[in-house]
């Protein structure tokens, strides 16, 4: 397989076309973003741990029965993943209210839910990613309904999966954000990445926030947090 031109170039990631057609490489950047761009920054290292972190969880989740764009880890940062057609939503799951969900709704950070919620942003930087709902997306033809229902479905699944692996290396998962895509045939496959980056992950016992909340915050120890959620996460394998 040879890499080829590149694709695409986003906040965190660049993407490489091969001499496959089905196949692409993903590679994870330094760099990060805030509030759509507006805040803009490097953490160390934050490339290496987010692409060995996305596989890791993606092995185990296409394990657990979620397909995913995974097809495996070349180096450091880059990840060898099938072509998709990204579904234009994000996908927030969350357990806790937090960040936007407790500043939208004028409710405490720290509230636990009694049961998971899901929401949908239409991804779109020139409109700022605006919340819509399932018929919004349906009438905009974002996705179908049958693919509303697949995404919900995997989407509560992973976080089934992860509240429990973090839970078990001393981590309470907050929240995170998911993408989904299309293989060539129409299957919804989870794509992008599972990492500090998208997730909010706080130290089970201290409420210490171990994301990207601390550069959005201004809190120091950016790198030392994603290191830490590294760390823990390789002792729990």
């Amino acid at each position: 397989m040879r890499i080829l031109d590149q694709l695409y170039e986003g906040k965190a990631k660049k993407v490489f076309a091969t001499d496959d057609p089905q196949l692409l490489v993903v590679r994870y950047k330094d760099d990060a973003t805030a509030f759509n761009g507006l805040k803009k920054g490097t953490i160390s290292g934050k490339g290496i741990i987010n692409n060995q972190m996305s596989n890791f969880f993606m092995e185990r989740l296409e394990a657990e029965g979620i397909q995913t764009h995974f097809v495996k880890e070349l180096d450091k940062r880059e990840t060898l993943v099938k072509k998709v057609s990204i579904v234009p939503l994000e996908v927030i799951v969350r357990n806790i209210a937090a960040g936007s969900f407790s500043k939208r709704y004028g409710v405490e950070e720290g509230l636990e839910f009694e049961q998971p919620t899901i929401e949908f942003s239409y991804k779109n930087d020139a409109l700022g990613d605006p919340l819509i709902n399932e018929y919004h997306a349906v009438a905009l033809s974002l996705a179908t309904r049958k693919e509303i229902e697949q995404i919900k479905r995997y989407a509560f699944e992973i976080n089934d999966f992860l509240k429990k692996f973090w839970k078990e290396c001393g981590i309470t998962l907050v929240d995170f954000k998911l993408e989904f895509g299309r293989l060539e045939n129409g299957a919804i496959v989870l794509a992008d990445e599972i990492s500090p980056d998208t997730s909010r992950l706080w130290d089970s016992k201290t409420h210490e926030k171990l994301d990207k909340d601390r550069f959005r915050r201004d809190l120091g120890g950016v790198e030392e947090a994603y290191d830490e959620v590294m760390k823990r996460m390789m002792r729990h394998e």
